[in-house]
C-alpha cells in the first residue's frame, strides 16, 4: 500500500535515530502521525518549538555545529520564506549542514489559500549559496532522500508533496545523479519534479494517443543541477517542455534556461506554470481545479505542446 512521502520520510529517519543519538528532529509547531514515535520512545531526540520557525533553524543550526544530525520540519512555506534570513546566515553563509523538510510543496494544502501555498520557495531557495535541494517525487524517493541528507556534509531542502502520490521507482533506483529518466521519447523530452512528474507522464500518454508524439519524461528532482550528466540527457532532444506546480520566474524552467544559455545549448524550451502577475491565487475547489485554472491539467497541457510543435514545424 502506497504511504505518503512525509511518512516515508520519517520512517526512515526513525529507524536511522534509533541506531544513533546524534539524529535531532527540531519541529515547528507541526503534528504528524510519523513524529509520534519520536515523542514516544527517543524524546531526547525530539524538540518542537512551536510557533518558531526562525528559532527552529537557530537551534538546528547550533546543534548541527556540535555534530548532531539535524532536521528542521514545518509546512513548507513557513519553514523557508518565514525564517529566510535565518537560513541565509545560518545554513547558506556558515555552511551549516542543516536538513529543511517542508511539507506541502505546490498547491498541497490547496484549501487553505495563498499563506499555505509553496509556489515561489525554489526561487528564494536556489539562489542562496551551499544549499541543495530535493522535490520528491514519490515515497520510495522520500526515504532514499532520508538517507542521503542524514549524512549530508551540506545544508539542505527537502520538499515534500502532502498528497499520497503513486509509487514511480524501487529500492533499487540510483537516485545519486539528481536525476531519474523515466520515458524515452523521439519528439520532445517533458522535465518536471515532485508532483508533475506523475502529470508529465499522463501528458506524454496524451500526446502519444492524441497527437502520435513521442515525448521522454525526465524527473529532474535535485538542484544545483548535475550540470554533466544534465547535458548527456538533453543532448539527444530537439525540444523540450518543463512543467511545474510553482510561479514562472525563478522556478524549474527558469533554472533549465539558465543553464541551456549557459552551456551554450541551442535547444527550443517551452515553460509551463503559474504567472502571478497580478496577484496570488485565491482559487478554491481543491488541487486538481486550481491546476486546470492554470492550465496544468493533461488535457490543456497536451493541447498546448502539440500546438507549439505545431508552430516550430
Amino acid at each position: 500500500m502506497a504511504i505518503s512521502q512525509r511518512d516515508a520520510f520519517w520512517n526512515t529517519i526513525y529507524d536511522l535515530a534509533r541506531q544513533d543519538r546524534d539524529v535531532i528532529v527540531v519541529s515547528a509547531d507541526m503534528g504528524a502521525p510519523a513524529l509520534d514515535p519520536f515523542r514516544k520512545d527517543l524524546p531526547g531526540q525530539f524538540v518542537n518549538v512551536g510557533i518558531a520557525e526562525q528559532q527552529a533553524i537557530l537551534l538546528a543550526s547550533g546543534l548541527a555545529l556540535e555534530k548532531k544530525k539535524v532536521f528542521a520540519y514545518a509546512i513548507a512555506p513557513f519553514i523557508t520564506l518565514r525564517c529566510y534570513e535565518q537560513i541565509k546566515v545560518e545554513m547558506a553563509a556558515m555552511n551549516i549542514p542543516v536538513t529543511l523538510v517542508g511539507v506541502g510543496a505546490g498547491f498541497s494544502y490547496a484549501d487553505s489559500g495563498p499563506t499555505h501555498h509553496t509556489v515561489e520557495d525554489l526561487s528564494i531557495m536556489r539562489i542562496l549559496p551551499n544549499i541543495r535541494i530535493f522535490t520528491v517525487s514519490d515515497a520510495v524517493m522520500a526515504s532514499a532522500i532520508a538517507r542521503t541528507t542524514c549524512e549530508a556534509d551540506y545544508p539542505a531542502y527537502v520538499r515534500l508533496d502532502r498528497e499520497v502520490l503513486p509509487v514511480l521507482y524501487d529500492e533499487f533506483t540510483d537516485f545519486s545523479q539528481g536525476m531519474c529518466s523515466l520515458a524515452k521519447g523521439d519528439d520532445l523530452l517533458i522535465i518536471a519534479m515532485g508532483n508533475m512528474v506523475h502529470r508529465s507522464l499522463e501528458v506524454a500518454d496524451e500526446l502519444r494517443n492524441k497527437y502520435s508524439i513521442h515525448a521522454g519524461v525526465l524527473d529532474l528532482f535535485a538542484l544545483p543541477f548535475n550540470k554533466e550528466r544534465l547535458s548527456q540527457e538533453l543532448s539527444s532532444y530537439k525540444r523540450l517542455v518543463v512543467l511545474e506546480e510553482h510561479t514562472l520566474p525563478g522556478g524549474l524552467g527558469g533554472a533549465l534556461c539558465e543553464f541551456l544559455c549557459d552551456a551554450g545549448m541551442n535547444i527550443p524550451i517551452r515553460r509551463f506554470g503559474l504567472d502571478f502577475s497580478d496577484s496570488y491565487c485565491y482559487r478554491y475547489g481543491g488541487r486538481k481545479n486550481i491546476q486546470k485554472h492554470y492550465g496544468l491539467d493533461s488535457v490543456s497541457l497536451s493541447q498546448s505542446i502539440a500546438s507549439w510543435i505545431g508552430d516550430l514545424k
